[in-house]
């Protein structure tokens, strides 16, 4: 072979020989990433805030001014359009976290009294009459909804309905008809939570909120405090 062939094999292969160890590279460098960003165990958690300055935000048409310590998701804290809003609240002061009582928002003891609630864009909002009838009724046992404890209707889910380890109780508020769907307490659920579902805070916007059931005969306060709650954020805009 002469020079000049040994030359020309040199060549060709050098065009592509960096390419491809670039490319490997790449690969290498995107298959680690990947790797630790789909490692087993619990990802960071979004660190609460004490600080109190308003953060305007907007959901949808509905404009809020949320002191950021309210906010769970510290992304949310940059503020501007929002699809939702984590918000979290001690009861019965309604305050946002603090340094102070942060052993209480970072439990999840039976009688922890942090509120959670969320708002949210919701294209069909339905109202708690619509919501019972449409999505709980088919699943409600034919004989139950006989008067339950502390003011509120019991209902009781079938069999494998898929709520069968929850109660349903209704009851009336200063807005009409509210539910709670109400996980039964367990062995396996220490420290079972009540949830009210979505209800409508506009025609595109719903809210609901959550506590544990062990507040469950204070119903009425939480129901005003979170509506209360709510407004205050929306009469700061």
């Amino acid at each position: 072979m002469s020079h000049a062939d040994q030359r020309e094999n040199i060549h060709q292969h050098s065009g592509w020989l960096i390419p491809a160890v670039f490319l490997c590279v790449i690969v290498a460098l995107s298959g680690l990433f990947l790797g630790w960003y789909l490692r087993p165990g619990p990802k960071p958690a979004a660190l609460p805030t004490d600080k109190s300055n308003q953060v305007r935000m907007k959901i949808h048409n509905l404009v809020f001014a949320i002191p950021a310590n309210y906010i769970q998701n510290s992304a949310t804290r940059s503020g501007g359009e929002q699809e939702s809003v984590a918000l979290a609240a001690l009861f019965p002061s309604w305050l946002g976290y603090s340094d102070a009582t942060a052993r209480l928002f970072a439990g999840n003891a039976p009688d922890s009294p942090v509120i959670r609630l969320l708002l949210h864009t919701d294209s069909n909002p339905l109202n708690a009459d619509t919501r019972l009838e449409r999505i709980y009724r088919p699943y409600i046992r034919e004989a139950s909804g006989a008067p339950g404890f502390f003011g509120l209707t019991k209902y009781s889910f079938a069999a494998d309905s898929g709520y069968e380890d929850n109660e349903l109780l209704a009851g009336a508020d200063g807005k009409g008809l509210v539910l709670f769907l109400c996980e039964r307490p367990s062995p396996e659920l220490p420290s079972p939570n009540c949830l009210s579902p979505d209800r409508p805070l506009g025609k595109t916007v719903s809210y609901s909120y959550r506590f544990k059931r062990a507040y469950l005969a204070r119903w009425p306060e939480i129901s005003a405090g979170v509506q209360s709650l709510i407004a205050h954020f929306r009469s700061k805009n």
